[in-house]
């Protein structure tokens, strides 16, 4: 029996800081932006809310253009795959790093513009990846609204 396994990543959250496009001598464009993610609990001694933030490193290749929107505070769905890759620093000692290797971002709004800018747009893809069939890329109209997603 043959094993399966998945590597697939889907983070909402807000840019850290602005996207940073540098090129590869062979002059494929890499984009590098940190998006930050929240929890929140409630602790069972206290009774206190508690919340955490968690930050997530992500490279998308190929989407120089896309570099002028991810602005800090900026909302974004990120969806890749997760990647560990090592390199020796200065000292020569091994560092390891992960990372989320980005297949399709979307520009949510939110933070980071001044509402107007923001208001009545639709979402901004830019995939990566091949184009899925027709039936899958078109939104269900389901009644849902953005006041109906929980974050």
């Amino acid at each position: 029996m043959a094993s399966r396994s998945v590597n697939k990543v889907i983070l909402v959250g807000h840019l850290g800081r602005d996207a940073e496009t540098k090129f590869t001598p062979a002059g494929v464009a890499v984009t590098k932006f940190s998006v930050a993610t929240n929890r929140r609990w409630k602790d069972q001694q206290s009774g206190e809310w508690k919340e955490e933030t968690d930050w997530a490193n992500i490279v998308l290749w190929r989407q120089e253009n896309l570099a002028n929107y991810l602005t800090k505070g900026k909302q974004v769905y990120v969806e890749g795959r997760l990647q560990t890759r090592s390199y020796d620093d200065k000292d020569g000692k091994k560092q390891y790093m992960t990372e989320v290797v980005a297949e399709d971002v979307i520009l949510l709004g939110g933070r980071g513009g001044d509402g107007a800018e923001d208001a009545g747009r639709q979402p901004v893809s830019m995939p990566r990846s091949a184009p899925r069939p027709a039936a899958a890329a078109e939104p269900m109209d389901q009644g849902i609204t953005d006041d109906d997603v929980p974050f």
